[in-house]
């Protein structure tokens, strides 16, 4: 018996100490396969997107003339969006063979590239070009996979078509609905190669370039000039280029914009991201609906008014019962109101109706005028204040309500201005409620919200959800940015504080994780979620 238990231990002492054994031996060989790896120069793709690390760089860098990088966090909602858009266009252009080629690199584990690049938020994408590691370009395409593809081809390729002659020409100008042709004397010179560098940032636009001296006389120009061809509206705009001042980039690119819209344009779900990007600081809306013939002919008054304000404000016309249904409630407004015209400053949201809708476009261009020249004021929105709306721990508030409490010189008042359907809003929306109730029984403090999607303020623009700001006791109509934590115990601190907390280092870099770009608050700094306007 001795001996078979001997004999049992001797045979079976490795099985029942040599599964761990064997798992750790196996996680060392991985551990250490995994270390390999790291420390390779070796590239692995992941959906043709180069995967790669501060090992490898250098050589991604040698080995691709155009290389586009994600610098990204696997925790970041925005990268999430990306990376499908980002995997297709790093497959169109592998498979037309392009030079260029796209990369990733995770940030919150590869620090000493996120540090030597100076990676703040993300995703952030850059450009490296001839494996220059010192210079590289910052990504100002959409984040779509074609802009990805048309912003990377353009900088691939030539940014403009050679023109050689009048055939050539004519059939570019007509291949699309609108072409930019540059001529210049000297392509080689500063125009010129300004005139290059606006073509490869405006990837939806098709760009050609011309230099024959006959070609200058067939479409009337003596001097450098910028050319905008179109199929509707002026069929051709000059741009000269100033021989003093030369061809700035900024000034073209806004001139471009402005004109390659309509004079009048339609809000559909293909124009609405050229309405919003052009950049002009009013515009003017005719609502209407498209189903009424009597309606319709209002729009005869609107583009002869148009005309004469280009760049200044951009004239829309607005469906009701199409893609504009969607609009309405930002100018608390239903399909009912149409047809009426309403003017909006972008820069702040502010808007301005007339006292009575005048479809003529001579009261339309009074109105405009009024307005640029501050004559008018603007329209404010409010809701009706709710019967209940002091009764319970968050008070409510309404535009028509916000001075008398906001203002109250015998209370400090912290207010939230939140839009319903905003998910950062709705996050933090148990936090607020726990702070009213902490501090319903002070008389000197008020807990407060607002729906700012219903509700507009004279003196106050809100540009993101949820904002957040303070309104201490006293004179002077006051007013402190809250841009700290979201939780109860901070706000505590802040209120108990008058308005202000300790100097503590922003919530990001506590974290270690920089914000995504918008999902930082409007104006930026709190270090959490936030919805844009």
């Amino acid at each position: 018996l001795v001996w078979l238990l001997v004999l049992s231990l001797a045979w079976l002492g490795p099985a029942l100490g040599g599964e761990d054994k064997d798992e750790e031996v196996i996680e060392e060989e991985e551990k250490e396969k995994k270390e390999d790896e790291v420390l390779s120069d070796e590239i692995k793709e992941e959906d043709n997107v180069l995967v790669l690390h501060e090992h490898n760089f250098a050589r991604a860098l040698s080995e691709h003339q155009l290389l586009l990088v994600e610098f990204y966090a696997p925790w970041c909602g925005h990268c999430q969006q990306l990376a499908p858009a980002f995997a297709q266009a790093a497959a169109e252009l592998r498979n037309e063979s392009s030079p260029a080629r796209l990369g990733k690199v995770d940030a919150t584990a590869q620090t000493a590239l996120a540090t030597e690049f100076g990676i703040t938020s993300y995703p952030t994408l850059k450009l490296f070009r001839d494996g220059n590691r010192t210079h590289p370009l910052a990504y100002t395409g959409r984040l779509d996979s074609q802009g990805i593809v048309r912003w990377m081809q353009r900088r691939a390729g030539p940014s403009a078509t050679l023109l050689q002659d009048t055939d050539t020409i004519a059939a570019f100008i007509n291949s699309k609905d609108l072409v930019v042709i540059g001529f210049f004397k000297d392509l080689r010179g500063d125009a010129a190669q300004a005139f290059f560098e606006v073509a490869a940032e405006m990837v939806d636009t098709t760009f050609g370039v011309a230099e024959a001296a006959e070609l200058f006389q067939v479409y009337g120009l003596s001097a450098d000039t910028v050319c905008l061809f179109k199929k509707f509206d002026e069929r051709q705009t000059n741009f000269p280029v100033d021989p003093e001042r030369g061809l700035d980039t900024a000034e073209l690119t806004r001139l471009l914009r402005v004109h390659s819209l309509q004079l009048v344009m339609e809000f559909t779900n293909e124009t609405s991201n050229q309405i919003f990007s052009a950049k002009i600081p009013h515009h003017m809306l005719l609502f209407l609906n498209k189903s009424s013939p009597e309606q319709l002919s209002l729009q005869d008054g609107f583009r002869a008014a148009a005309s004469g304000f280009r760049g200044e404000v951009l004239f829309v016309v607005v469906d009701v019962t199409g893609h504009g249904a969607d609009v309405l409630p930002f100018f608390g407004m239903t399909a009912a109101d149409a047809p009426t015209l309403r003017l909006v400053k972008m820069e702040n949201n502010r808007k301005y109706l007339m006292e009575q809708d005048n479809f003529s476009d001579s009261a339309i261009r009074t109105f405009i005028q009024e307005v640029l020249d501050g004559k008018v004021k603007p329209h404010l929105l409010s809701a009706e204040p709710p019967e209940d709306w002091d009764t319970r721990p968050v008070k409510v508030l309404v535009g028509k309500t916000f001075e008398q409490v906001a203002f109250d010189e015998t209370k400090n008042v912290f207010v939230k201005f939140y839009a319903p359907w905003c998910p950062h809003c709705q996050a933090m929306a148990a936090a607020w409620e726990e702070l009213a109730e902490r501090y319903k029984d002070r008389e000197d403090i008020v807990i407060a919200e607002m729906d700012s999607t219903a509700n507009e303020l004279e003196n106050i623009t809100i540009h993101g959800y949820p904002t957040l700001h303070y309104f201490p006791a006293g004179p002077g109509r006051k007013m402190v940015e809250y841009k700290s934590t979201r939780d109860v115990e901070t706000f505590s601190k802040f209120l108990e504080n008058g308005g202000t907390l300790p100097e503590e280092p922003p919530v990001s870099e506590v974290r270690g994780q920089p914000p995504c770009p918008g999902l930082s608050p409007a104006p930026a700094g709190q270090g959490e979620g936030s919805c844009r306007m």
